[in-house]
């Protein structure tokens, strides 16, 4: 059996994001212990009248065990304790005047309240309040044999820790919370994208499926039409033709019930024709008359059913992305096919050719009144995302950003080849 390594324990403040803060809890440690090792011994000896080395080794022990206090409070907490315990037993073989404090001194107590703040910063409550508890009863207990009468001064540590035992606690728990809180936001926007790009997906498949099922059902009708259209057709080829036909029915079938656990109560309009390039312009039309200026050029071309139906959907997601963030803003629509040009000696000898590309541009500019929020806050949040996806679709391309004038541009490029889905 292996075991596991337990990963070394991080300095207070060690996750803070300036760096400032987290050698904080180094530099106060550092203080405290500087100032209060030569001060522990020249109040021990020459207010107290503690033998030297004594007293030395008592300072040591309640002051140097400050700095692992940073990393491990509870393992310096062990050290100072029982060091200030023994202090306060160790001045009961002298004689010191009435009005010092007794059992723990001033520069004990300093130390042993900064103690306190690392261990609430870092232990739970349940170590917190053994932590009070035994403070507690060590001043009951060194109370029995106060030199110089009993006094209220006994119980100035006691009430000092637990109030900073109490505030570093508060302190830590309300900084767990936050780190929770800004971890779960983080997961929830992880989530919410990622819902985001699926039903978009979800929505192309089921955009999609009346494309291919149109592709499918022709199949079928020509195959079946085969024997009638066509005379004289040998058995071996009529019977290859209804093979042909029951094949593409029994796909149509499967895809369709495939494509069912997409579809939802929500999903109106399904059982409508594709749109294409030839709806461009009724997209055009209906932003016009929501007060939106736009110039549009348009493109009678033949393209692709899956390419004709991106470019419809990249256009309107780009069209309500002006009407919503953009109102009054002008705005230009074009649509255009690139044709082939001549491949240069150097790509033909590479065996790379240039295909013929529809481009898609929708450029806006400033609104007249300039909305307060950025684009694709609010809404569905699906514009950029569902105009990506679909650029994916026919391995095209997308250029979406701000303009320099405060406008925005979209400019896709969809190559004009028949995608192999299969």
């Amino acid at each position: 059996m292996t075991a596991v390594e337990e990963e070394p324990p991080r300095a207070l403040l060690a996750g803070a994001s300036r760096r400032w803060v987290r050698l904080l809890p180094w530099a106060v440690a550092f203080v405290l212990s500087v100032a209060l090792l030569p001060t522990t011994i020249q109040v021990l000896t020459a207010d107290y009248g503690l033998n030297g080395g004594i007293a030395s080794a008592l300072a040591v022990a309640q002051a140097a065990p400050l700095l692992l206090a940073v990393v491990r409070p509870l393992q310096a907490w062990y050290v100072i304790f029982a060091a200030d315990v023994a202090g306060a037993l160790a001045l009961l073989t002298v004689d010191f005047k009435e009005k010092l404090l007794w059992p723990f001194p001033p520069m004990e107590i300093v130390g042993y309240i900064g103690l306190c703040l690392a261990l609430g910063l870092r232990e739970p409550r349940r170590t917190l309040l053994l932590v009070w508890l035994a403070t507690a009863a060590a001043n009951v207990g060194l109370g029995f044999f106060a030199p110089n009468g009993t006094s209220a001064m006994n119980v100035l540590l006691t009430i000092l820790s637990g109030v900073v035992l109490v505030l570093g606690g508060a302190l830590r728990e309300r900084y767990e919370a936050q780190r929770r809180l800004a971890e779960q936001e983080t997961i929830s926007e992880a989530e919410r994208d990622r819902r985001t790009l699926l039903e978009e997906r979800a929505r192309i498949a089921r955009e999609l499926h009346d494309v291919v099922a149109h592709h499918m059902s022709v199949i079928t009708v020509q195959a079946d039409t085969a024997a009638y259209r066509l005379e004289r057709l040998p058995p071996d080829v009529q019977e290859e033709f209804t093979s042909i036909a029951a094949t593409s029915r029994e796909s149509l079938g499967e895809m369709r019930r495939l494509l069912g656990v997409l579809r939802n109560e929500e999903a109106n309009g399904e059982l409508a024709p594709q749109p294409g390039l030839t709806r461009i312009g009724q997209l055009v039309e209906a932003t016009a008359r929501a007060g939106v200026p736009v110039e549009f050029t348009p493109c009678d071309a033949d393209v692709p059913e899956a390419v004709g139906l991106s470019a419809y959907r990249i256009v309107q997601e780009a069209l309500a992305n002006v009407v919503r963030h953009a109102p009054g803003a002008p705005t230009q629509v074009s649509v255009s096919v690139s044709e082939p040009v001549a491949v240069a000696e150097s790509a033909a000898e590479s065996g790379s050719e240039d295909i013929a590309r529809l481009t898609v541009l929708v450029v806006n500019g400033p609104s007249p009144q300039p909305p307060a929020a950025p684009l694709e806050e609010g809404g569905t949040g699906h514009g950029l995302v569902g105009m990506r996806e679909r650029v994916r679709l026919v391995d095209g391309t997308l250029d979406a950003g701000p303009l320099p004038d405060g406008g925005f541009r979209v400019a896709a490029q969809l190559p004009l080849t028949e995608k192999d889905f299969t």
